[in-house]
């Protein structure tokens, strides 16, 4: 009996990315930078939602839209272009989409955001919410009731978290990890919630409240513990030349879900997590740098390099026979709405 459930459950804010990439440098106050490098494209949850949909996962994304020319275009790009389910979605009247223009300099990127608290929270998108296969989560202080719903579903919870701005880095948030299958923080954020000096030993006590712990480690690599399996995998990065890192931690999440729900072993889930979120970074960020099967299968149809020929051997047996047409990257400037 086929499963007809979505594979992916979403729910958060949306942004418009505007991304300006080569700046060399942030600019000063009073300063003018120009720079050849321009994308724009969804951002925000659309970044998860993308990278979920193309590694031909079937996405359900709960957000809200502005009944603005910004709204209308990402609503275009994630139902038309990138075929994700947008039937939990809302458009607001009167409430503007959010505007992100993203700075970004070497390794990293400096943001700037015009928007406003949306008028509907992600447990009015939510309600009741449908079964699904997982849900991607991004937990915060104050816990959300549609996790819970959905945990109760069957729905196996793959959360990450962010920053903490007030740097008091509140363990009651772990708390949340009940609710969770997998857990999948950066080594700072791993280290600050468990008070720990290192990502294994993060890991570690990660390894105690969630089945599967991840920690990302940037330009290190990621290392991880299945506790279902028992197995524990450390892989390095990706030696690629950044363009513009953002969203590259959604690619890594999305793609280790995709892979997860395929059942490969942790140190495949773990590579092709880095690989995806490796090429992501190629191109500029948000949702529309993600690869897809179709980035992954193009990285190995032209690699040559005889360690990561065999490092990555096993995507000959994991590749799909027909890896799709080429995903579209963000554009320059996006294209003229028919009204």
């Amino acid at each position: 009996m086929d499963d007809d459930r979505p594979d992916v459950l979403l729910t958060g804010l949306l942004f418009y990315d505007l991304v300006l990439t080569g700046l060399g440098k942030p600019p000063t106050p009073g300063e003018e930078i120009w720079t050849a490098g321009m994308g724009c494209g969804p951002g925000g949850i659309a970044n998860l939602a993308v990278a979920a949909s193309r590694f031909g996962l079937r996405t359900s994304l709960a957000t809200v839209f502005g009944d603005d020319f910004y709204g209308e275009y990402c609503r275009d790009v994630l139902c038309d272009q990138e075929d994700i389910d947008l039937s939990l979605s809302r458009t607001a009247d009167g409430w503007p989409t959010p505007v992100t223009v993203s700075l970004a300099a070497g390794h990293d990127r400096a943001l700037v955001t015009h928007g406003q608290e949306p008028p509907y929270s992600q447990d009015a998108l939510m309600g009741d919410p449908p079964e699904a296969r997982t849900a991607l989560v991004h937990i915060e202080a104050e816990p959300r009731e549609w996790i819970a719903k959905a945990a109760a579903n069957g729905t196996r919870v793959y959360a990450d978290v962010g920053w903490d701005p007030t740097q008091e880095w509140s363990r009651d948030l772990l708390d949340q990890l009940a609710l969770c299958h997998a857990f999948l923080p950066n080594e700072t954020e791993a280290m600050a919630y468990t008070r720990t000096e290192s990502a294994v030993a993060a890991l570690g006590t990660l390894a105690e409240l969630v089945p599967v712990a991840v920690v990302t480690r940037g330009g290190d690599g990621a290392i991880a513990v299945d506790q279902t399996t028992g197995e524990y995998a450390e892989v390095p990065a990706l030696a690629v030349d950044v363009l513009d890192a953002t969203g590259a931690g959604d690619v890594f999440g999305a793609s280790f879900v995709a892979a997860s729900l395929d059942g490969w072993p942790l140190a495949e889930r773990l590579r092709f997590a880095v690989l995806a979120a490796g090429l992501s970074v190629r191109h500029h960020g948000g949702a529309l740098a993600a690869p897809g099967w179709y980035g992954v299968d193009r990285w190995w149809r032209s690699l040559t390099d005889p360690d990561l020929k065999k490092a990555y051997g096993f995507l000959a047996d994991r590749l799909p026979a027909d890896a799709g047409p080429p995903v579209h990257h963000a554009p320059v400037t996006p294209p003229a709405l028919h009204l």
